[in-house]
């Protein structure tokens, strides 16, 4: 479905006003660091002994799975890692700070075309907004209360669409390697909101739940303006969620952004031209 499509058919679905989904935020807190820093040596009547002091890379408290800036970003993203354990694993090296194991292929193919049906849209007449919005939040809820995250970061392959899965221990430690295997490997960035954001439960006996949206929303870029963008939410939760049912779904979003991005454009020089 094009945007506008997907825009009036929320619109109808939905009779209560709805949170917008989260945009990119920059977080700021290491420039506090820097800034005490800057101040610390900058004042006056203070010894060489004490100006001397480097600017802290860390904060207090931070450990391996216990990032605040990356915590942050969950939150973003709706997740909060209660239990104080959420690994960003955008390369084989943190696969071993996870205490993960290594792909045993790098990197991976995933064939997702069997599973491609069974990841419906949202607004479709296969899957209404309330039921996958139902699903969406009980996941994200279980998903803080898990005892550790795993959350593969990357592009999506032979794109430049950023992809994160958020998983829980269950499933994360069984598919985060070959989710890294699969991704692109991105340039090396502070953790940030990305186009597309999976998440991912192993939920035991509470059943089987497939299913992705594509909605706009405004982007605050870095010199205040504001942009519409579009962004793609895959949730995948049952026994045992396989990596091609989860690769479906980040193949269909990808490709959902990809049609809203040309046809923005294409509005765009009608406008010009007009």
């Amino acid at each position: 479905m094009n945007s506008a499509i997907r825009t009036l058919a929320r619109t109808v679905a939905s009779k209560a006003p709805r949170l917008a989904s989260p945009t990119t935020v920059t977080p700021t807190i290491r420039l506090f660091s820097a800034a005490a820093a800057s101040a610390q040596t900058s004042s006056p009547g203070l010894p060489d002994s004490v100006t001397r002091v480097g600017a802290p890379e860390a904060f207090p408290n931070e450990y391996p799975g216990q990032n605040y800036m990356f915590n942050w970003c969950l939150n973003a993203d709706g997740v909060t890692p209660l239990k104080k354990s959420a690994f960003r694993i955008s390369k084989p090296l943190d696969l071993k700070v996870a205490g993960l194991n290594l792909p045993a292929t790098s990197p991976l193919k995933v064939s997702a075309r069997g599973e491609r049906g069974n990841v419906p849209e949202a607004g479709s007449d296969a899957l209404d907004f309330d039921t996958f919005d139902d699903a969406l939040q009980s996941t994200k809820d279980s998903l803080s209360m898990s005892d550790s995250l795993y959350c593969p970061e990357g592009h999506a392959p032979g794109s430049r669409t950023g992809v994160r899965i958020i998983a829980d221990k269950g499933c994360g430690s069984r598919l985060a390697p070959d989710l890294v295997a699969y991704l692109d490997r991105a340039p090396k960035r502070d953790p940030r909101s990305q186009p597309v954001t999976c998440y991912v439960l192993s939920n035991g006996s509470e059943g089987e739940f497939s299913g992705y949206a594509i909605e706009e929303v405004e982007e605050v870029m870095e010199d205040g303006s504001r942009v519409a963008v579009s962004v793609a939410t895959v949730v995948v939760a049952g026994s045992e969620p396989t990596l091609e049912r989860i690769v479906a779904g980040i193949e269909l979003s990808v490709e959902g952004l990809e049609a809203d991005s040309k046809e923005r454009e294409e509005k765009k020089k009608a406008e010009e031209q007009a």
